[in-house]
């Protein structure tokens, strides 16, 4: 299955050179992104993810791209995916970047770079999880922001695969768990499904949100608590949330197993149904 990709205004080839080396995006990781999961050819949860970009921006002190232009480019890829996969399940990233710049941190007055771009998406599946030695700075500049500065979940993914993960698990600097690489966290107790606040220093997961929202209508108990990193390794069940992931169990922390938990399981159903009633809730 082939990668859909639209940059400047029209869609292109992959495999072409497009971005300039100088992109700040590149040199400093100077950008924010958005990755939805595309459900019968269309973005899920759309809205919400734009006005998450924009906030993403704003934190790094950059201007949101044109909504208009943004949604016209989403717009021609999910045709182009369906065209080409039909209602296959994929993932679509939008990239936003402060354009080119210097070689160091300090910033050029230039437009901003937007890319969008879809490929396949692996089917969601029960995790495994990996506990990583090394914090989440909750106090940091870039907390809470979903930006392209991204080694250190690549770093903290492959120390997870290395002990049979999929998904790295990451405390905060006051030992409070906090979140994966690309994933929310909620465990669940006798009281129901419970997950970290964002003071945490987690990011503000669109799918965390919905579950949130879709629990209280469903009369699933859930709430955000702070919790110790090892409420996780105690818990009997816990979860992964992820625009790419929905609601799954995690069946694996480090090396203790973990039982699918009732409301999770239940949480994963009504999540099914009402994405598949609303596109973009």
């Amino acid at each position: 299955m082939t990668t859909i990709a639209w940059f400047d205004g029209a869609l292109r080839d992959p495999a072409e050179p497009l971005v300039s080396l100088l992109d700040h995006g590149i040199t400093v990781g100077d950008g924010v992104f958005e990755t939805c999961e595309l459900v019968g050819g269309r973005a899920f949860a759309l809205t919400r993810h734009v006005a998450r970009l924009g906030r993403s921006a704003s934190g790094l002190g950059l201007a949101a791209p044109d909504e208009s232009v943004l949604r016209g480019a989403v717009a021609d890829v999910e045709r182009a995916w369906v065209a080409a996969h039909g209602d296959a399940v994929g993932r679509l990233r939008i990239t936003w970047t402060a354009g080119v710049g210097p070689l160091g941190s300090d910033r050029l007055d230039s437009p901003g770079t937007l890319i969008v771009a879809a490929s396949p998406a692996r089917p969601a599946a029960p995790a495994r999880v990996a506990v990583v030695p090394w914090p989440r700075n909750e106090r940091g500049a870039l907390a809470g922001l979903k930006t392209t500065s991204y080694a250190e979940n690549v770093v903290a993914l492959a120390h997870a695969a290395e002990r049979g993960a999929s998904e790295a698990i990451f405390a905060n600097t006051r030992g409070e768990l906090c979140e994966g690489t690309g994933t929310n966290v909620f465990c669940e107790d006798d009281r129901g499904l419970v997950t970290p606040p964002l003071s945490s220093g987690a990011l503000a997961g669109v799918t965390r949100a919905l579950v949130l929202e879709w629990a209280a209508d469903a009369g699933i108990p859930a709430r955000e608590e702070t919790l110790p990193l090892d409420a996780l390794r105690t818990s009997r069940h816990a979860a992964l949330t992820s625009s790419t992931r929905g609601i799954v169990p995690i069946i694996g922390v480090d090396d203790v197993a973990l039982e699918p938990g009732p409301l999770t399981l239940a949480m994963g159903e009504e999540f099914a149904r009402r994405q598949a009633e609303q596109i973009d809730p």
